[in-house]
């Protein structure tokens, strides 16, 4: 655990979507490590409520589908009853399908879409009001290196984290005027459950291997301290060089 001397969030309270596992486990495990109380938000009941056990009494789990506003509302009324507001936000929750412009059907295409699109909107959209309130806030938006440069058979995945980038831009004019500050991260190849079976290659990175969930986590906790008070609509790409070349 990091030195109380040392916690970068003390005193905050942090939303973190798909946080049930995986990359989103990461942000939620570092963010209590340095002072946060955390809300972790996730569809899957039994992974979620095991790592709010292991955070213990300053992390609850809620159950949340992002592409619904009544979910949202009732996680903004949980964290508002039980952490008094909600402080940073990380906008994680994603998913990804394999499909090409010709072969994506209608549906699929707007369930990737809806989960990381809207369900990034939706979550900026709900705790915006209390943040107003407080006049300080920071909403990091998990976005992709699919957000930056084109991949094949990824027509919809691709769409939806440029969206991210987009809209966390345009949230980031939308908002300052409040003390909120909007940005985005743009992990590449992530060594999480998302990819393990997608058979990626590491030859065109420049590092030369994976990045670690928790590596992305403290990019993600800096955004979120008020350590980058001076950052607002800012996209960060954490992807091993892959972008630079």
């Amino acid at each position: 655990m990091t030195n109380s001397v040392c916690k970068r969030v003390d005193g905050k309270v942090a939303v973190v979507t798909g946080a049930a596992r995986g990359m989103g486990a990461a942000h939620a495990r570092l963010l209590a490590e340095n002072g946060a109380r955390v809300v972790i938000a996730d569809l899957a009941v039994d992974p979620g409520q095991q790592l709010a056990t292991e955070l213990g009494g300053d992390a609850m789990f809620v159950h949340l589908d992002v592409t619904d506003p009544t979910h949202w509302a009732r996680l903004i009324e949980s964290a508002n009853a039980c952490f008094g507001g909600v402080d940073i936000l990380i906008n994680n929750a994603g998913v990804l399908l394999m499909h090409s412009v010709e072969t994506a059907t209608l549906a699929d295409y707007r369930k990737v879409v809806d989960v990381n699109q809207v369900g990034t909107f939706l979550g900026m959209q709900a705790v915006v009001p209390g943040m107003k309130r407080a006049g300080r806030g920071s909403i990091v938006n998990i976005s992709s290196t699919a957000g930056a440069v084109g991949f094949a058979d990824h027509i919809s995945y691709v769409a939806s984290k440029w969206a991210v980038r987009g809209m966390t831009k345009a949230a980031a004019l939308d908002l300052a005027r409040y003390g909120i500050r909007v940005n985005a991260i743009l992990p590449g190849e992530v060594n999480t459950p998302m990819i393990a079976d997608l058979g990626l290659s590491v030859e065109t990175t420049p590092l030369g291997r994976f990045g670690e969930p928790r590596e992305i986590a403290y990019l993600a906790l800096y955004l979120a301290s008020d350590e980058s008070g001076y950052t607002t609509g800012a996209d960060y790409a954490i992807d091993g060089g892959y972008t630079i070349g």
